[in-house]
């Protein structure tokens, strides 16, 4: 990452793999609650816990906060630009472009991490000039250990990221996905 960013557009919509990848809403803030509300959330994620509807509303005050400085974008992951059944991230940072995701509990099984990350993935390639798309990973996460392999990504040789969120401690391996 060079030392200027270049800001992020004020409003995105990514279409691609049967998803529509759009900016949080106002109108979302009430499903929220179902989708980020749930143990394995709390647990995998950096994402509040109990989830609320205060916490709704400063994920959304965040994210729009977050686009603006131009270190992250946060999009709700949908199949047709309504009902949000998840969330992408992509976010800049010292180690590389760094992608996210949460998909709700009631929404899993429909490989929708694995496709918003692929399109998510392809917008920091062919918009933001990415050589290398990351994720970082908790090798006990089974779950996102088969997204990270199923879109292609390969877990590099750099050291552990290690930490405690939550008053858990953690080790995250860095998985990469490199320019097609």
């Amino acid at each position: 990452m060079s030392g200027t960013t270049s800001p992020f557009p004020e409003r995105i919509e990514l279409a691609g793999e049967g998803l529509v990848l759009r900016d949080w809403t106002e109108a979302d803030l009430p499903a929220m609650h179902d989708l980020f509300d749930h143990p394995d959330i709390a647990y995998w994620t950096p994402i509040v816990s109990p989830f609320d509807d205060a916490a709704a509303r400063t994920r959304l005050d965040r994210a729009r906060q977050l686009r603006a400085e131009g270190t992250a974008i946060l999009l709700a992951i949908t199949v047709d630009g309504s009902a949000p059944l998840g969330e992408v991230m992509l976010r800049r940072a010292p180690e590389g472009t760094e992608l996210g995701y949460a998909v709700g509990p009631a929404h899993r099984g429909q490989a929708l991490a694995a496709r918003s990350v692929r399109v998510m993935a392809g917008y920091a390639f062919e918009q933001l000039g990415a050589d290398r798309v990351i994720l970082e990973l908790e090798a006990e996460n089974a779950a996102s250990l088969a997204v990270a392999a199923r879109v292609g990504f390969t877990l590099l040789d750099v050291p552990l990221i290690e930490g405690e969120e939550k008053g858990r401690p953690y080790a995250l391996q860095t998985w990469g996905l490199d320019r097609p």
